[in-house]
């Protein structure tokens, strides 16, 4: 039997408006069996386009729609960096740029990210320059990506500029996601030890009251004080988990629209002991690296400094990337303007000073990137050790002390016995 086989790339058509996604099955000259997926405006024309190509189309259907609109999990960072990375790979390979962008929204396996590479295409094989292509999806594609982007098209270096930003985006999602593992283990500890105690105070303490009422006697104190709890929970859980939820997306809403409630929430993180740390060296380290992978583009300074500012990932060294900005704008040199924010250490002034002067600024922002990410790295595995002793101790106290509370009436009535 001959061997199934998926077409090596998808049959084409005409793209415009009216087009639907159809699963078709055929066999080739050599009778293998094939299959793909294939936008067309019915199975009739697409039957022909196959027979066209040398295929024998056996089964030809619409591709069934999702339940729920979209399907397919939200595009991540790192799905932007692996669309830089392959772009990259084939345009140095002289694959062309719309055929490009065909293979690799053939192998994507996420529904949106293979939308969101066919929309780019459409807009590029209909005479849009990529920048201008990239630009219709600000979500995904940020001001940077596109600054680059436009760089590389105007010196003709497109493919050197996409393998660039893939190494740069690899680079900074890398670094969120030691961020977020510092700052996911602790509170997902402390999450699961709220969830058991509270169903120790709705569920098992209960049980145990209804045991302690036979006893006659008076409870220990710190046995009242959980039964008392109990008795709140099991009145007011419902209060508690709208206020908890109400707070939280409070909080979430007020960060994104409040701009002075989003600085003083970035300059308290700055000033947590070790947490703070941690964040100070984060956004050096993104500033470094973003600003020298501008510059290096050939993006002026003044227009570099423009988009570096969203790339630190707080506030504060977003507005202190501004002040920088407006300094360089009136010929302060990039040091003399780190120093006076006050907030870049005098080892990263110096560096971009001597790259200044030796013309091989890209090169020093580099390795400072390089130095401060090694820096976030070391840092959180010394939170990570530093976090377990403290966690255990918060499980110890929470969940030990009422089960302790429980037990307490039985030790005392067996010590009377």
């Amino acid at each position: 039997m001959a061997a199934t086989a998926t077409a090596s790339k998808n049959v084409p058509v005409a793209r415009g408006t009216g087009l639907e996604p159809f699963l078709w099955e055929g066999t080739d000259k050599r009778g293998q069996k094939m299959k793909g997926e294939t936008l067309a405006k019915n199975a009739n024309l697409l039957k022909a386009e196959l027979r066209k190509q040398g295929i024998t189309p056996l089964a030809v259907k619409a591709k069934p729609k999702p339940l729920f609109g979209q399907a397919g999990k939200a595009i991540s960072g790192r799905d932007i960096a692996m669309f830089a990375r392959m772009m990259a790979t084939m345009m140095k390979a002289g694959v062309p740029l719309v055929q490009s962008m065909d293979i690799i929204a053939a192998g994507q396996k996420n529904p949106r990210m293979r939308t969101l590479i066919e929309s780019v295409r459409d807009d590029v094989s209909g005479g849009s320059a990529l920048n201008e292509a990239l630009a219709r999806h600000p979500v995904h594609f940020d001001e940077l990506f596109r600054n680059l982007v436009r760089a590389g098209e105007s010196a003709g270096v497109l493919e050197t500029v996409l393998d660039t930003i893939a190494s740069y985006k690899e680079n900074i999602e890398s670094l969120k996601g030691k961020i977020k593992k510092a700052m996911f283990y602790p509170a997902a500890v402390l999450a699961v030890a709220l969830l058991v105690s509270s169903i120790l105070l709705l569920f098992v303490v209960p049980q145990f009251e209804a045991v302690f009422k036979g006893f006659g006697a008076d409870l220990p104190a710190f046995t009242q004080m959980i039964v008392a709890a109990s008795r709140f929970m099991q009145s007011w859980w419902w209060a508690l988990l709208f206020g908890l939820i109400g707070m939280i997306v409070g909080f979430v809403e007020a960060k994104k629209r409040s701009v002075a409630f989003a600085h003083f929430l970035d300059r308290m993180i700055l000033k947590i002991p070790v947490i703070g740390q941690i964040m100070h060296n984060s956004a050096i380290a993104r500033f470094a690296r973003t600003l020298a992978v501008t510059f290096r583009a050939g993006v002026p300074l003044v227009e570099a400094l423009d988009t570096v500012g969203g790339a630190t990932g707080n506030i504060v060294y977003s507005q202190a990337v501004k002040r920088i900005k407006d300094d360089v704008s009136v010929g302060y040199q990039l040091n003399t303007a780190m120093r006076q924010v006050g907030l870049f250490p005098v080892i990263v002034v110096q560096m971009t000073a001597i790259g200044e002067e030796a013309g091989a600024l890209d090169s020093m922002l580099i390795k400072v990137a390089e130095f401060y990410e090694q820096e976030v790295n070391n840092a959180v595995d010394a939170l990570s050790s530093l976090l377990e002793p403290f966690i255990m101790v918060i499980l110890g106290t929470l969940v030990g002390g009422m089960v302790v509370g429980m037990y307490l009436p039985i030790f005392k009535l067996a010590a009377t016995v």
